[in-house]
């Protein structure tokens, strides 16, 4: 018997195919807040879906910090929290993409514990043992944040995030129950000043959120019934999307599958390979998280077959593929969409394999492969067939 304990966090609501700007004035009403502090970066803070929002909240708006840039590098995440303590907020919001919202995310956390150097972070490295489904005794004592995600890279649905350190070229995790967004608005028209490549990029780290958990060998039948669906909502919503960049039905239904992908984690059903090396990659190598997704899942998919084949198949049948295997099918999709797949195209040197090989092992998500991952040699079998 296959024992399973799903764990609901501090998201509250989860708004589909509203305008953001009218979303956000219902939801910060709802929770009863007055000052709102705006992250953000510099390429969507020139949009007209952000400054629609920001004109919306009105005198609401106390502050704007525009200056988070790629992977949320940890000095990116003090410089934010020193200027929304200045602002004096009741409520964060992240407008952006998965650096943003994992940076307006780790600026809850310093400001909950007063960090205001970068190396204050140190001590909060890692995830704590903590239950995501238990509020903390200090729960009133935390800031909470509203996300409204222009891509699709799904961090407004975790507990945690990442930040860059520089000197250790190494995106580390830091996580706690309350740094999970209080509400999420997921509007498709806020996605459409986002580079068509970048949403589609993001749309394959979706892709990989719902397929790595869908051939896991611990997969139950909520996560496979939901990463199913993802899936097939994915598969048919980006290709329309590259063909017709305008079409808001094909962004939602992007939308959609990005957040119902998501619920592997509340029943426990980590990822595996693909998202170990990618972490890694986008630390070591600057490579974003969308492109290692397009570029190592279908490698990671051939790797593993060996221990999930049965899995897999339900991955081809899902993208309406169900005569090839789920590497080829993946591949497939990735090509369809003109994304990168191999990692020479993004400029990762073989080199560099022993390095990315090594930290992969320390990686988190490595635990959950179906297949174990325990020496570098085996990583870099992986990377071999990604090169």
């Amino acid at each position: 018997m296959h024992a399973v304990t799903y764990r609901y966090s501090a998201l509250e609501r989860v708004v589909f195919g509203q305008s953001a700007a009218s979303a956000i004035i219902s939801e910060v009403d709802r929770i009863g807040r007055r000052r709102v502090f705006v992250v953000t970066s510099r390429s969507v803070a020139l949009s007209a879906p952000f400054k629609k929002i920001v004109e919306a909240l009105g005198e609401r708006r106390v502050g704007v910090y525009s200056e988070v840039t790629a992977h949320g590098p940890r000095e990116c995440v003090i410089s934010g929290s020193a200027a929304a303590r200045l602002a004096e907020p009741d409520l964060l919001l992240a407008i952006g993409g998965g650096s943003v919202i994992d940076a307006a995310k780790l600026m809850l956390l310093c400001l909950r514990h007063d960090i205001a150097k970068v190396d204050g972070l140190d001590a909060y490295r890692g995830f704590p043992a903590a239950d995501s489904s238990v509020r903390p005794a200090d729960e009133s004592r935390w800031l909470r944040l509203i996300a409204i995600p222009t891509t699709l890279s799904a961090a407004e649905f975790t507990w945690f995030g990442g930040a860059y350190d520089a000197e250790r070229r190494v995106k580390d995790p830091y996580g706690h129950p309350m740094m999970v967004p209080q509400a999420i608005i997921l509007d498709p028209a806020a996605t459409l000043a986002t580079p068509l490549l970048l949403f589609l990029s993001t749309g394959m780290k979706a892709v990989d959120h719902a397929a790595e958990r869908l051939a896991s060998l611990s997969v139950e039948p909520l996560t496979e019934a939901l990463a199913t669906q993802a899936l097939r909502l994915l598969s048919r919503g980006l290709p329309e999307v590259l063909k017709n960049p305008a079409d808001l039905d094909a962004r939602l239904d992007c939308q959609k599958g990005m957040a119902i992908a998501m619920v592997g984690p509340s029943a426990g059903v980590g990822v595996g390979a693909s998202h170990a090396i990618g972490h890694v990659l986008g630390g070591h190598s600057g490579v974003s998280h969308g492109h290692t997704s397009c570029i190592l899942l279908p490698p990671v998919m051939a790797w593993n077959r060996v221990a999930n084949d049965d899995r897999q198949k339900l991955i081809s049948e899902a993208l309406g593929r169900p005569d090839v295997d789920a590497g080829t099918a993946l591949s497939e999709l990735v090509r369809r969409l003109g994304l990168p797949q191999r990692l020479r195209d993004v400029g990762v040197r073989r080199e560099e394999f022993p390095a990315i090989a090594e930290k992969v092992l320390h990686d988190f998500a490595i635990r959950g492969n179906p297949r174990p991952v325990t020496v570098t040699a085996q990583v870099m079998e992986i990377l071999d067939l990604a090169w």
